[in-house]
């Protein structure tokens, strides 16, 4: 972490070249002897990618920003209030910190967030973030997060993770177990530190295949941010052995809408023909797999087994899009 970034000529500049193109700016070359050209570049393109995704830290002064792969790949500020709405108590550990958005949303729910990071840069980056944001129930810990669990005594009421889908080669993977951390091999020692556990898996992962290699799962929550599916968020209590619940949630400006199997356990398809309107399902949804559930409710049918689309005789309330229907060819 180069501190001279934050000073305020530096800042000034970047600020200032925010809608430079890239490319442009590099061959220029940089202006200040001790701020390579690369790192300028860097916290421009990172900065610019957060205006949307993170608003509070873009609009925030001294803000020091990682690499822009780091921003694509962290919670937006939306998904991050949505996670810690869900979970609260006195204190959490995050086992894979990174830039700390998710950790940032936490400290309101809880008392004491342990943020562990084992890329030093990234740790440093996340504390002088938390510090400027105004966040003191925070401590980041450079160290493996598994590692410093281990090395600890302390109990934590939840355990929070987002295991990366990069093996030791960088190569990506499509198993938890392949994952970095092994949250399925973990398991065992991880409900020996708490009984509550939170993990935010990739929309790629094959939700009946995460079921199959953990244990314990309470909820999934299926998160999409203005219908894209961002996010797939697991609950596991020790010792719960009921099925789980799968919630499918689309966040947008003016609502949160949620849509469940709670209930419909054994919900049956009813089918019909184009009646006088359509509905197609939020990604969400799709992505549960709750087509049943749909159809199940009062007056919706479904148009064919094989087609996630539906109708009804009257206009209804839907967790998607709504159509009328003009003609029927």
């Amino acid at each position: 972490m180069n501190v001279r970034i934050l000073h305020n000529d530096v800042q000034k500049f970047i600020e200032q070249h925010l809608n430079t193109d890239p490319v442009k700016l590099i061959l220029k070359g940089s202006p200040f002897k001790d701020v390579t050209i690369q790192e300028l570049a860097d916290q421009i393109i990172s900065k610019k990618k957060c205006q949307h995704k993170l608003p509070g830290w873009f609009n925030s002064v001294q803000i020091y920003y990682p690499k822009p792969l780091n921003i694509e790949q962290t919670s937006s500020e939306e998904t991050a209030k949505y996670k810690a709405g869900l979970i609260s108590g006195r204190n959490l550990i995050d086992l894979t910190g990174g830039f700390g958005v998710d950790d940032y949303a936490f400290a309101e729910s809880f008392d004491e967030v342990i943020h562990c990071e084992i890329n030093q840069t990234l740790s440093e980056i996340a504390a002088h973030n938390f510090k400027i944001l105004g966040k003191e129930n925070i401590t980041c810990v450079n160290d493996d997060g598994l590692k410093h669990l281990q090395n600890s005594g302390k109990v934590y009421d939840w355990i929070y993770a987002d295991p990366s889908r990069r093996d030791s080669l960088k190569n990506r993977v499509f198993l938890l177990k392949d994952s970095m951390p092994d949250i399925p091999d973990n398991l065992s020692f991880l409900f020996t530190k708490s009984n509550k556990i939170l993990l935010k898996l990739s929309p790629v992962y094959d939700i009946k295949a995460a079921l199959n290699e953990l244990k314990y799962v309470k909820t999934i929550h299926v998160v999409a941010v203005k219908n894209e599916v961002k996010e797939l968020l697991f609950i596991l209590e020790k010792g719960f052995e009921a099925k789980a619940e799968i919630i499918a949630v689309n966040i947008t400006n003016s609502r949160i809408s949620h849509f469940s199997n709670r209930g419909f356990s054994d919900a049956e398809t009813e089918f019909s023909d184009p009646l006088t309107y359509l509905y197609e399902p939020n990604a969400a949804i799709m992505k549960a797999g709750l087509f049943n559930e749909v159809s199940a409710q009062p007056n919706f049918y479904k148009l064919h087994q094989n087609s996630h689309l539906y109708t009804s005789d009257k206009l209804l309330d839907f967790p998607g899009r709504r159509f009328k229907i003009l003609h029927t060819l």
